[in-house]
């Protein structure tokens, strides 16, 4: 078994060095400075704008109120897609960014979450407009739909067209197995084995690094995952508005608790995180080349494991909401950045670098494997040490923050599988990501975080690349909105690429 998963890391690794290297990391930030510049910085200029059309509307019915029919509401869909983004890539994520490139790849996450927002954004517009009603009668949208109708109509692009959209789902299905199962059960296991350690089972190995705990922790997980997910869209929707709410703020008081107590390091850490983003602490090499592969790179990758801003994956649960108008459910795009990335990725660094775990003048390459693993765990224990209270508030959150992440990748696996294969074979999709929640307990860490790496990757590309070139159909989407809303206009609203949908959606305004 040992010998399978190296030639597996083997190559996993050749495949994510070229994904993550400059080609890939430059697409991601410039299509989200593209899409900023674009739209004269949507998210600074139009601030109060998305904000309350978001946070601001979630007392009004129609924001919240749940549809009779396939449809979700706009506040189901916001919590469904933080469900898959706000995960491990949050806590241990986090830790990974600061464990592999200092506490300056805490500034480069922010940096591709202000323009992530943006691709977020972007992607949501697109996946509203192209979205069309599939035969149960559930809308289907996401990148797969927009590179088939939307590059696919450009002059001498149909082919190329299908054949990314083809590219996206297939990639799609591979990260559902990635970033939407092993890497998250991964951290379960381990985080409730060092919390909640039970030794009769822990202390029987299967092999190296894995022991019959860990079978049994993902067993339970599958049996769990299984209920919800074969219950359909609607039933994890239920599931992650009750939880998603809940496991966010109690996640942002313990995490405040934190830092205001260390609250004598704040100062410290966002001065490491600024300076140590442009002049890194390294045990050898130097100049922009080092920061770039050391620093930023760490910082982006964590970021897009975190908010999946360009992967073109939460757009397929957007595409489910009941809204009308394809900008304002790219407005609530922008917020699920905000919220994942801006605050709780936030106060997850501040809690590792004000806390004293981690020491600011380490330099970037010298901590051992595994270090991250547990490294929030043991901040939390600094202050709530008590009967590891701390570490075990840490493995609860993580089990809601994982399982979460999971149950919402099964919807975009599902929707993946049903543009390659149709609607009718769906549930052969949902049982083989159970099988993959399985793998992922039985996995050892660093190999499942990077194979998730490798398909996030993978995903962004053709993603990114039909975005890109659908860039000024959003300006005109987007200017289209503003017109009527803001300028109060009297022209047709632009809500659908499909005149029939476009009618419908007309009369509902």
């Amino acid at each position: 078994m040992n010998s399978f998963f190296q030639q597996l890391a083997s190559y996993n690794n050749v495949v994510n060095g070229f994904i993550w290297g400059v080609f890939g990391v430059t697409l991601l930030i410039l299509t989200g400075v593209l899409v900023t510049l674009l739209t004269k910085v949507f998210q600074v200029t139009h601030l109060p704008l998305w904000w309350k059309n978001t946070i601001g509307s979630l007392f009004k019915k129609d924001v919240i109120s749940h549809s009779q029919d396939k449809q979700i509401s706009p506040f189901q869909a916001l919590c469904t897609a933080l469900a898959a983004t706000i995960g491990v890539g949050n806590i241990a994520g986090v830790a990974t960014a600061i464990c592999t490139g200092g506490a300056g790849a805490i500034f480069w996450m922010w940096v591709a979450a202000f323009f992530g927002m943006m691709t977020n954004y972007a992607e949501n517009v697109l996946g509203i407009y192209y979205r069309r009603k599939n035969k149960d009668g559930e809308w289907s949208g996401g990148a797969m739909y927009y590179l088939q109708d939307g590059l696919g109509a450009k002059k001498g692009c149909k082919r190329v067209g299908k054949i990314l959209a083809i590219l996206f789902s297939i990639f799609t299905l591979l990260a559902s197995f990635g970033i939407g199962a092993m890497g998250q059960i991964n951290k379960i296991v381990i985080n409730i084995e060092s919390s909640f350690r039970v030794d009769a089972l822990a202390d029987i190995q299967l092999y190296d690094g894995v022991s019959v705990y860990s079978l049994v922790i993902g067993l339970v997980l599958v049996a769990i995952a299984a209920f919800i997910t074969l219950g359909g869209l609607k039933r994890i929707a239920s599931f992650a508005e009750k939880v998603v709410p809940f496991m966010v703020v109690l996640f942002i008081l313990g995490s405040l608790a934190i830092v205001i107590v260390n609250y004598d390091n704040i100062l410290p850490a966002f001065k490491a995180i600024f300076v140590q983003a442009f002049k890194p602490i390294a045990v050898a090499g130097g100049g922009l080349g080092y920061i770039i592969s050391k620093v930023m790179v760490p910082g982006f990758k964590r970021g897009v494991f975190s908010n999946e801003a360009g992967l073109g994956s939460s757009v397929m649960v957007h595409s489910n909401s009941n809204v009308k108008e394809p900008v304002q459910q790219g407005m609530w795009g922008i917020f699920e950045v905000f919220a994942d990335t801006i605050v709780v990725c936030t106060l997850t660094a501040l809690v590792i670098l004000t806390s004293g775990v981690y020491d600011l003048a380490t330099p970037i390459g010298s901590l051992p494997d595994g270090t991250d693993a547990t490294l929030v765990a043991t901040a939390f224990n600094s202050v709530f040490g008590y009967g590891n209270i701390g570490g075990k508030f840490i493995a609860i959150a993580i089990l809601l923050f994982a399982f979460t992440t999971v149950l919402g990748w099964d919807h975009y696996g599902t929707k993946a599988w049903e543009y390659l294969f149709g609607s009718k074979t769906t549930k052969l999709y949902k049982v083989i990501h159970l099988v993959m929640i399985l793998c992922g307990a039985l996995m050892t860490s660093s190999l499942a975080w990077d194979i998730s790496d490798t398909f996030n990757g993978l995903m962004m590309i053709p993603n990114l690349i039909g975005v890109v070139v659908l860039s000024g159909l959003v300006c005109k989407i987007t200017k289209n909105y503003l017109d009527r809303h803001l300028r109060h206009k009297d022209i047709a609203p632009m809500l659908s690429v499909f005149p029939d949908i476009q009618q419908e959606q007309e009369k509902n305004l």
